[in-house]
């Protein structure tokens, strides 16, 4: 990585984030009003609070970097294409749980240099917990006082204690059940936002596969710490690691988070695919 972010300016993106969780904790312990976007997915005022906090700490931590935010508006791919090194945002990811009040739901900011996640911060405010990956540094878990270095967990051997696999609150069930049945003896842990992928990350959950549509917003930070961390967010064809603005759209492919590659998921993210009409 680049000498651009230095410890000062990523200490100061971790305080800037947490203040914001403080803000957006008010907002969802106080109540608040749900609109509906054009694509009918939820927005409360504590999404726009969290841009516009976000938004104005980047800004001011690195002014000329661009940042791109889900709550931005849209920048045109051949304005978006010539950027080397830019932030991108989500204020919110799982508005839905945090609507639903499960408290699983966090705040992403993630750095990308040639449209690679190279520094992520994932912070869930009702959890208290944060991890921070960047590249050649590794990854980190943050609750309250406590801070520890996380790295992924070495699949279970065969025989062994079964696998835990992680799949989405919100989007669960189908080409996910298609994919497990194809397993070794295997838990499955349902969660919302970014929080599955941390999980891969800490070594708390072997695998979580996608199938069907994310933005790159959703994913990028968590990314970011996976990857430090040890692991890979594939793409679920190519098995190539996702990248950030390659394309006019922002949608992501179908992808699976893991710690390491293994012909035994790989044979059940086949079996799946076969029935997988999804692309980006």
């Amino acid at each position: 990585m680049s000498e651009f972010m230095t410890r000062d300016m990523r200490d100061a993106l971790f305080e800037g984030v947490l203040a914001t969780g403080r803000e957006v904790l008010e907002v969802y312990r106080r109540g608040f009003v749900v609109q509906r976007k054009a694509d009918n997915s939820p927005l409360t005022e504590a999404d726009l609070l969290a841009h516009r906090s976000l938004t104005a700490l980047l800004e001011s931590l690195a002014p000329g970097v661009p940042v791109l935010s889900e709550e931005s508006q849209a920048v045109d791919y051949d304005i978006r294409r010539h950027w080397q090194r830019y932030w991108l945002v989500d204020p919110i990811d799982g508005t839905r749980e945090f609507v639903d009040g499960t408290g699983e739901f966090s705040l992403n900011v993630a750095l990308i240099e040639s449209g690679v996640p190279v520094l992520g911060v994932v912070h869930a405010p009702v959890l208290g917990v944060s991890w921070i990956g960047q590249q050649g540094q590794g990854a980190v878990r943050l609750e309250g006082e406590q801070q520890r270095s996380i790295q992924v967990r070495p699949l279970p051997a065969r025989g062994a204690m079964p696998w835990t696999v992680v799949g989405s609150r919100s989007h669960s069930a189908g080409l996910f059940d298609t994919f497990c049945e194809s397993l070794p003896p295997h838990e499955r842990l349902v969660m919302g936002s970014s929080i599955k992928l941390c999980l891969v990350a800490e070594g708390e959950a072997d695998l979580y596969p996608r199938f069907g549509p994310t933005c790159e917003w959703d994913t990028a930070a968590a990314q970011a710490v996976v990857s430090a961390a040890g692991g890979g967010v594939l793409n679920a064809r190519t098995l190539e690691p996702l990248r950030c603005n390659q394309q006019d759209n922002l949608l992501n492919p179908s992808f699976i988070v893991c710690g390491q590659r293994d012909e035994r998921w790989e044979l059940a993210l086949s079996a799946a695919l076969a029935h997988d009409t999804y692309r980006a």
